[in-house]
């Protein structure tokens, strides 16, 4: 190898390395930034969320559903502009008025939940009980007919049946099938609650599909990354008539596919 090839590469891995060393500098800077702004922010929310949850508490005395309704929906879509946060809604047209719904989504994050209020407000929930411990979170939860999945047992699911089918009868009710968030920002695979539910009512689902939101807070890291990108699709309702003759692996096939045709 001549001695000018040889300066040549020694400078480009020396430029390389720089390039490299550099990069991971500005990243650990970049993320130490975003952990002291996630902890003012945190702080913001919480005391923000107090003053939501005392509001609402006085309105349900009264029993007034619609203002609380709309509160909530204010609420969803104020965290995320006190965040900076912009996200765009396709497919808001396949939500009709007066129709109720098995929302099914993919789960990344804490805060896919108040996506979906932000755009449908009037809905019950059904997640972990573990959400139930988080403070003021926990009360609006329960505001917003939650349905907590406990563990397992014949009482417990029968239990928590019987609660679904009653709220389905006179609202929509959304479910993450994953059961949990995932942990690598890939969709993981569906559990067949939403499933005992369609089977027992004249419903339709309704999937929708959440991107960026792993980026944006995922399970696993304590900080809010501020250059995530966030979207929401909303699908086209699938037709009883269309998963009924199915089984169960098929219809978690079929639901599974449509939300991931739009994931990326």
């Amino acid at each position: 190898m001549k001695k000018s090839e040889y300066r040549y590469r020694l400078y480009l891995n020396k430029k390389n390395s720089y390039f490299s060393a550099g990069k991971k500098y500005s990243y650990t800077m970049r993320s130490r930034l975003y952990a002291v702004l996630s902890i003012l922010l945190f702080g913001i929310l919480y005391c923000y969320t107090a003053i939501g949850v005392f509001i609402v508490l006085i309105l349900t005395l009264f029993h007034l559903k619609k203002p609380i309704r709309f509160l909530f929906q204010m609420w969803a879509k104020s965290v995320f502009m006190i965040m900076g946060k912009k996200f765009r809604i396709y497919g808001k047209e396949n939500i009709k008025k007066g129709e109720r719904y098995i929302l099914v989504a993919n789960h990344a994050s804490l805060f896919d939940i108040v996506a979906i209020t932000s755009f449908y407000p009037g809905i019950s929930w059904f997640g972990h009980e573990r959400l139930l411990k988080v403070p003021l979170f926990s009360s609006l939860l329960k505001i917003m007919d939650y349905v907590p999945f406990k563990e397992p047992s014949y009482r417990n699911t029968k239990q928590m049946i019987d609660q679904l089918i009653h709220k389905s009868k006179y609202q929509s009710v959304a479910i993450f099938p994953e059961g949990t968030r995932t942990l690598n920002g890939k969709i993981n695979q569906f559990y067949r609650g939403f499933i005992y539910l369609f089977r027992t009512r004249d419903i339709e689902i309704l999937p929708v599909t959440l991107n960026g939101f792993y980026k944006l807070k995922p399970k696993n890291r304590f900080y809010i990354n501020f250059d995530s990108k966030l979207d929401v699709v909303i699908h086209k309702p699938i037709k009883r008539e269309e998963l009924i003759g199915k089984n169960d692996s098929e219809i978690i096939e079929t639901v599974k596919t449509v939300i991931e045709s739009a994931y990326h």
